[in-house]
C-alpha cells in the first residue's frame, strides 16, 4: 500500500511497482490509510511522513495500535528527527526523498525476503552491470557466465550496488538493504559479508568486476 497525498507520486510509484510483479492499493492521506489496512492487508505499507491532517508518525502509531505489518517511511532529505521519530514508532525502514526507483524496490525485496513474502516474479528485473548479470526474483547471480555462490546477504549487497554501477553506496544503506537493521558503532558485519563476495568474484572469473571501498563513504561496484 503507497500512502502520500502527492497523488501523482503515487500512481507514478504504483505503475513502477506493478511492472515489478506487485500489487498495489493507494492511499492519500492517514485516514483512509488505516481504513484500507484493515480491508486490504497489504504486506507492506508505504507511508510519507509529510501529509496534511495526520502525519505519517501519527498514522504509523495508530496502525501499530491493531497492526504489525512492515512500514517503509518515506522521509525528507536530511531530517533525522523525521526518521528517529519513525524508527521509534515502529517503522520498519525508511527511504529519504528524492530517491532512486531502483533503491526503493531494492528495500522493498529485503523487507519482504526478511518476512518470507514470496518475491514478485519479472522477467525485466535483471541487472546487468558489465560481465555481471543478477536476477533478484530468482536470486541468481552469474560473473561471466559463471554462477556465484553467493549467500542471501551478498547477493543484497551485489543488486544494491551493480543497480548503480559506478556510484558510491554508503555502509548505512548496504546495512539496511542487506542486513535489514541499522549500522552501530563497531559493526563490522557488512565489511565481512564485503570480504567474502570480493573473493567469490575473484574466484568465479577474470572478468574485471570489483568491489572498491570509499574512506568515509561506502562501497561502489567498478567494471574496468
Amino acid at each position: 500500500m503507497l500512502v502520500d497525498d502527492d497523488r501523482a507520486l503515487t500512481e507514478m510509484l504504483s505503475e513502477l511497482l506493478q511492472t515489478e510483479g506487485y500489487d498495489c492499493v493507494i492511499a492519500n492521506n492517514g485516514t483512509e490509510a488505516l481504513k484500507k489496512q484493515r480491508a486490504e492487508e497489504p504486506d507492506l505499507v508505504i507511508l510519507d511522513v509529510m501529509m496534511p491532517g495526520d502525519d505519517g508518525i501519527a498514522t504509523l502509531r495508530k496502525l501499530r495500535e491493531t497492526s504489525e505489518v512492515a512500514v517503509l517511511m518515506l522521509t525528507a532529505m536530511g531530517e533525522d528527527d523525521d526518521r528517529v521519530l519513525g524508527l521509534e514508532a515502529g517503522a520498519d525502514d525508511y527511504l529519504a526523498k528524492p530517491f532512486v526507483a531502483r533503491e526503493l524496490v531494492l528495500r522493498i525485496q529485503a523487507i519482504l525476503r526478511r518476512l518470507d513474502v514470496p518475491a514478485a516474479s519479472n522477467a525485466q528485473a535483471t541487472i546487468q552491470a558489465g560481465p555481471l548479470t543478477i536476477e533478484p526474483a530468482k536470486e541468481r547471480a552469474q560473473l561471466d557466465g559463471i554462477s556465484l555462490p553467493l549467500t542471501g546477504a551478498e547477493l543484497r549487497i551485489l543488486e544494491s550496488l551493480a543497480a548503480r554501477p559506478g556510484e558510491v553506496v554508503s555502509r548505512e544503506d548496504l546495512t539496511r538493504i542487506a542486513l535489514g537493521r541499522e549500522l552501530t558503532p563497531y559493526d563490522r558485519a557488512l565489511d565481512t559479508h564485503i570480504s567474502h563476495l570480493r573473493n567469490k568474484l575473484g574466484k568465479a572469473s577474470s572478468a574485471p568486476v570489483a568491489i572498491r571501498s570509499v574512506r568515509g563513504a561506502g562501497y561502489r561496484v567498478v567494471i574496468d
